[in-house]
């Protein structure tokens, strides 16, 4: 196990320094001149960047006093979203880099039979056969029509010039390739950085449930994962969620887990906003992963106090339905993780069910239990393109609603964002389900 952990951490270490190599040496060394300064400051910022990266993602996993988390996680988890697509950008650039030189190389060659016309060191008119009004000139009636076209001294000032242009065009290229990546991604994290800091929508989806009374018909649960309140988003970003579920009047709303990435001391006035939220019927929680890196005991009391109730492996009667919570899969490395048969064990199956549990992996035991519908988060729905491939590959739905067996699932994208407080192909939301009776 330890030689796997080594290998991955190695794996990681060398693929980060490859790509950092790579910017470097088309964004700066390929644009900039040898002695320039800008050179020296793009390699210093290619060298301390990943620092702050660094110290950014491991400040959250010590002791690191919480004002010094706030300042190193700015530039640090935002250069790593902007190295993402840096590459990117970089990697196409190679496809089009060839295709402007063969365009520039067109141009030239384009213009080398007008500048051939002409004999370098010979006079105006000279080699053109062009008269001064007296006839011939005596030198060009003497020199041989294959001198004045590809004489040696013509032929060797054309192939000066072009060797002399060739690192200059080398650099426009360079430049036109380097500057366009970095206008893309810088564009790309902004934008995303926008739709983080904006808040999530709400997306309404209608699910309808078999065993589901008339009398439930058309019952609006707002879910609500993935918040992540750090040294980003804080008080102000709780805040524009709790507005937009209250807006929406849900009859329940369910906080499905990784509600924060920090202890309740540094985290705890961020999340005060949550005891405003409005709904007839309450507001539950279930623990995701990112509690128990945080201390999840202290957090489950925390949300209590705030008006949320905790479902730690247990189950609710809601009208028409049945409500149960399982603690995350995480909560297994401290004695507490999932229990299924605590808390839909012993329920009465011809009641509809309705589950909250954080990560999508654990439909099969919802299956086994006969629940009718999984409400989970956690994959961001990928949160950075191309993410979402790689989530495909942990996750049985990466977002939206899917079937399995009589089982149906849905996965939230959240309405934060780990990491980078960015999202690329993959906008956050609060999802608004609406229950529907076949009865009805």
């Amino acid at each position: 196990m330890v030689v796997v952990v080594v290998l991955t951490v190695l794996a990681v270490v060398a693929l980060l320094v490859g790509a950092h190599w790579f910017v470097w040496r088309r964004l700066v060394r390929d644009t900039t001149e040898s002695s320039g300064t800008v050179r020296r400051l793009g390699t210093v910022a290619i060298v301390v960047l990943p620092l702050l990266s660094v110290a950014g993602v491991s400040a959250g996993r010590s002791a690191t006093p919480f004002w010094l988390q706030q300042v190193l996680a700015w530039p640090g988890f935002l250069w790593l979203a902007v190295l993402l697509y840096l590459v990117l950008a970089l990697v196409v650039g190679e496809a089009v880099r060839p295709l402007l030189r063969r365009l520039m190389d067109r141009g030239e060659t384009a213009r080398e039979p007008a500048a051939d016309l002409v004999t370098v060191g010979a006079p105006t008119g000279a080699g053109l056969g062009i008269s001064d009004g007296d006839g011939p000139r005596d030198d060009q009636a003497a020199r041989p029509d294959t001198d004045t076209d590809t004489g040696a001294t013509g032929t060797t000032g054309a192939t000066g010039t072009a060797a002399s242009a060739s690192p200059s065009r080398r650099l426009f290229v360079s430049r036109v390739v380097g500057g366009a990546a970095a206008t893309a991604a810088l564009a790309t994290v902004g934008y995303g950085t926008y739709g983080v800091l904006r808040g999530p929508r709400i997306k309404r989806v209608t699910v309808p449930l078999a065993r589901l009374p008339r009398s439930a018909h058309g019952f609006r649960i707002a879910v609500v994962s993935d918040i992540h309140l750090g040294p980003i988003l804080g008080r102000a970003h709780t805040q524009r969620i709790v507005d937009t579920i209250n807006s929406a009047r849900p009859d329940l709303i369910a906080v499905v887990g990784d509600l924060v990435d920090g202890s309740v001391e540094d985290l705890g006035p961020a999340a005060e906003p949550l005891a405003a939220l409005e709904a007839p019927h309450g507001a539950f929680f279930v623990t995701g992963n990112h509690e128990y890196f945080s201390g999840a005991a202290a957090w489950v009391d925390h949300v209590r106090e705030l008006g949320l109730r905790p479902l730690e492996n247990e189950r609710v009667e809601i009208s028409g339905f049945d409500l149960a919570g399982v603690n995350d899969v995480a909560g297994e490395s401290e004695g507490s993780g999932p229990d299924f048969g605590k808390a839909l064990g012993d329920r009465d199956r011809a009641r509809a069910s309705v589950l909250l549990a954080h990560q999508p992996v654990v439909i099969d035991d919802a299956v086994r239990h006969g629940v009718d519908l999984q409400l989970s988060g956690h994959t961001h729905g990928g949160q950075l393109w191309p993410g979402n491939y790689l989530a495909e590959l942990a996750n049985p739905t990466v977002a939206g609603l899917e079937r399995y067996g009589d089982t149906q699932l849905y996965v939230t994208r959240g309405a934060g964002a780990w990491g980078p407080p960015v999202r690329v192909g993959a906008p956050s939301d609060i999802t608004l389900v609406q229950l529907a009776s076949r009865q009805a």
